[in-house]
């Protein structure tokens, strides 16, 4: 009777690496990589080479030279004095100004209009639809080029706010309780001042209020306390079948603290009034601002509009049914019921708007808005002759920029994903 034995072990053999399945992936893998690494150091030497024909070197010692330039809008202090890298600093932060703010304007705007545009009244539906054909059919360019010209245009001028003497009547009227008017060069909103200052720290990028650092860590607090307030309220709910209601306490720990500390400041809004020829007092907001502002949330809220509608009707009618039979009625299942589940499906290709409205807010300077485009893409690369450099730290800075929204999303994207058993 005979017995298969184990063949011999020959060792490791060259040939194995393209023969041989379990090493032929990795043998790929770093071939690959040598390819890709020797091509960039080719385009590297490539261009260290062509800089030295043309007697130019890379760095960035540009950075800190006087940059010589004024930007009208600035969120920190700057002055014509300082370096480039304060400009840099001065347009990112516009950057991440207009785009918070356009990211949280449009994803309101377009989940009201994705869900009105599901209404069963028939005119509210062709509306929103017509809404959202005719904004995501358009260039955003085009459109915030329409805001500056309707808000340059069609707005009157500063002085058409005076007061006739004869008749006792202006020209023109503020709105929202006269704290608010668009002129043709600015927009006037109300400012907020304290009567009672806590001080400031100075730090290398500006100076910090402690009076809306009080006002902060009130909010932070409220919401800290109103998510115990909810957590709580949810396990007597899976305790017992019953919801205690909450939405009064969670009004007072959100509002209440925050304006205590608010009043206790002495805080106020101060409205805008006109003096001469301009208004004082409130806070003048550029109409280069509002316009991209206004085009970049009214375009987006129409793509988060169809996201919005997509990820509802994702959801069976059954849940819809359900929720119908236990007695609840359309709003708070809509609320409670279908858009809690919705989001699954809504956060993803939400991610990739807020993306898009931070890359397109690089169309401001098609109005004259000082962002990164315009400072370090902009004049800074004109005065300093440092294409490369700029270029490529710009498109550093909109990748970190791009990443870190990724990120954040993904996170909130894990927390309310179905967790499957």
């Amino acid at each position: 009777m005979t017995s298969a034995t184990d063949a011999p072990d020959r060792g490791f053999r060259l040939s194995q690496l393209i023969y041989d399945t379990r090493y032929r992936s990795l043998t790929i893998q770093i071939f690959v990589f040598c390819i890709v690494m020797a091509g960039a150091a080719w385009l590297v030497d490539n261009t260290i080479q062509n800089l030295n024909q043309l007697g130019k070197d890379f760095n960035f010692s540009f950075l800190s030279n006087r940059a010589g330039y004024d930007i009208g809008q600035q969120l920190i202090p700057y002055t014509n004095d300082n370096t480039h890298a304060r400009a840099m600093l001065v347009g990112l932060i516009n950057t991440l100004w207009v785009s918070i703010l356009g990211c949280a304007a449009a994803t309101v705007l377009g989940v009201i209009i994705g869900v009105l545009r599901l209404s069963k009244n028939w005119l509210v539906g062709r509306l929103m639809t017509a809404y959202v054909e005719m904004f995501r059919n358009i260039p955003v360019l085009l459109w915030i080029l329409v805001c500056i010209a309707l808000l340059t245009e069609a707005t009157p001028g500063p002085n058409a706010y005076k007061i006739n003497p004869a008749t006792g009547e202006a020209g023109a009227s503020m709105i929202l309780f006269d704290s608010v008017a668009f002129t043709n060069r600015y927009t006037a909103i109300p400012a907020v001042q304290f009567e009672r200052s806590l001080g400031a720290i100075d730090t290398a990028l500006m100076p910090i209020s402690l009076n809306f650092l009080a006002l902060a860590l009130a909010l932070i607090g409220s919401i800290w306390v109103n998510r115990r307030l909810v957590a709580g309220a949810n396990r007597v709910q899976e305790a017992t079948g019953v919801r205690p209601v909450t939405w009064w306490k969670s009004l007072l720990i959100l509002f209440v603290p925050v304006l205590a500390v608010f009043v206790a400041l002495g805080g106020h809004l101060v409205a805008p009034t006109l003096k001469g020829f301009n208004f004082t007092g409130g806070t003048n907001v550029s109409n280069a601002f509002v316009a991209l502002w206004a085009g970049l949330t009214l375009y987006t809220a129409a793509f988060i509009a169809e996201i919005v509608r997509a990820g509802i009707l994702a959801i069976s009618k059954g849940q819809t049914e359900a929720a119908f039979a236990l007695g609840l009625r359309p709003n708070r299942t809509m609320r409670l019921v279908i858009l809690p589940q919705a989001l699954r499906v809504i956060v993803p290709p939400l991610i990739s708007q807020y993306l898009n409205l931070t890359k397109n807010s690089s169309l401001a300077i098609a109005v004259g808005y000082m962002d990164l485009r315009g400072t370090l893409g902009g004049i800074t690369l004109n005065q300093t002759g440092r294409e490369l450099e700029a270029i490529l730290l710009m498109m550093l800075i909109y990748l970190a920029i791009s990443l870190t929204i990724s990120g954040l999303m993904n996170v909130f994207n894990s927390r309310v994903k179905l967790k499957e058993r």
